[in-house]
């Protein structure tokens, strides 16, 4: 009805869309009126701006935007910028406040810093982001210190934990090219009981880490569960099998969380895509046999120095998925440093940092094992938080 473009269907489809029962058929309905593109359907529009379903309603915007030129159609589009829905927040900023602009110079956008090129700095993360220029990073994946629940990260408080890593992907957002990706590897974590009077506590670390992660300005975008075979983790429910009384059933840890987060930006994907050049593109497709579920069934990694190792597989998948080669990709907690190996064998370019001297000095040993970098033309640098802000200068 809305493509035959007469007018005199208006007050039939305005009947439906505020009577109907069913959203979509009112939704649908919103939709054939704003299809009119005529003059007459911005009072019938304007009325169903006042409806309580947001989904109505950001139809209705969606149709009143080809007469936003018009004052009066402006300034009622406008008064929504405040309004409690946050996708029509959104809509409004995009349309009428955002300074974002479709055109870049062409290849601006995926330019990096040499100076941060396959560079390993030692240190706390946080020293060392103070001398990486904003918007450097296309891709960050990283797996923070577990709470406690490893030597080498011990913490005061769980407080001080989240305070921690609050800092680091606040300075990782600066750090991270618009519209780009940060992933981040977590799990709820158990601190063994002191004794058995007293019990254990379960940290839901990835809802925690979540809610601060989209109030500093990272989109939400997809939640991938890493799944392992029960064989490699923890049993837990040994105690259970015995006695099998209820209250006490403890099921075995096999999964945990790659956490997809956006750099909130008006421009769509495409936007990112079209810095590129064809051929960088058609290098960068990910071959057939990609995963196609969020379960994304992978064995972990054991090794002698570092405890918790990201495996290769891991990291294959999140580098192919999500970044182009020539890129430059950031691990804030490189431990063993596997993204950094895996990223340069897919030619990408890596910035690690990690502040443990033990695990700084395993990586130079992995680094020199690894024949990855036999034909690259800019071979892993080590460098000390001092040595890198001398070579930022």
């Amino acid at each position: 009805m809305g493509k035959t473009k007469r007018e005199e269907h208006i007050p039939l489809l305005k009947n439906v869309a505020l009577k109907d029962e069913a959203t979509e058929v009112r939704r649908e309905a919103v939709s054939s009126i704003g299809r009119l593109r005529s003059p007459a359907i911005v009072s019938v529009l304007s009325e169903i701006l006042t409806d309580d379903d947001p989904k109505i309603v950001l139809q209705a915007i969606r149709g009143l935007l080809t007469f936003k030129d018009d004052a009066s159609v402006s300034k009622q589009l406008k008064s929504f910028r405040n309004h409690p829905n946050e996708m029509i927040q959104k809509v409004i900023k995009k349309e009428y406040y955002s300074s974002a602009s479709n055109t870049l110079p062409k290849q601006a956008h995926k330019v990096s810093y040499d100076f941060l090129k396959n560079v390993i700095v030692l240190g706390d993360v946080r020293k060392v982001l103070e001398a990486v220029p904003d918007e450097s990073f296309h891709l960050t994946f990283t797996s923070p210190p577990y709470y406690n629940a490893r030597d080498y990260s011990i913490y005061k408080s769980y407080q001080e934990y989240l305070d921690l890593l609050k800092e680091v992907f606040e300075l990782t957002h600066q750090k991270t090219k618009e519209g780009r990706f940060l992933i981040v590897n977590t799990s709820p974590i158990i601190i063994p009981r002191v004794s058995r009077q007293h019990s254990s506590k379960r940290y839901p670390i990835p809802f925690d880490v979540h809610n601060f992660l989209v109030n500093m300005g990272w989109e939400f975008i997809d939640d991938i569960v890493w799944k392992k075979p029960e064989t490699s983790v923890k049993n837990r429910n040994a105690g259970f099998l015995q006695h099998r009384k209820p209250l006490a059933y403890k099921p075995n840890a096999v999964t945990e969380y790659l956490m997809v987060y956006r750099k909130e930006t008006d421009r769509l994907i495409d936007w990112n895509m079209r810095q590129y050049d064809k051929e960088t593109v058609e290098e960068s497709k990910v071959e057939d046999g990609y995963e196609t579920s969020n379960v994304w069934e992978i064995a972990p990694k054991h090794d002698k120095v570092h405890s918790a190792v990201f495996p290769v597989e891991l990291c294959r998948r999140v580098v192919k998925y999500y970044s182009f080669k020539g890129d430059l990709v950031f691990d804030p907690f490189a431990g063993s440093g596997t993204f950094g190996k895996v990223a340069e064998s897919l030619n990408r370019f890596f910035f690690l940092t990690e502040q443990e001297l033990e695990y700084f000095d395993y990586m130079k040993i992995n680094f020199a094992e690894a024949d990855v970098f036999e034909d690259t033309k800019i071979a892993p640098n080590f460098l000390t938080l001092d040595q890198f802000r001398e070579r930022e200068k």
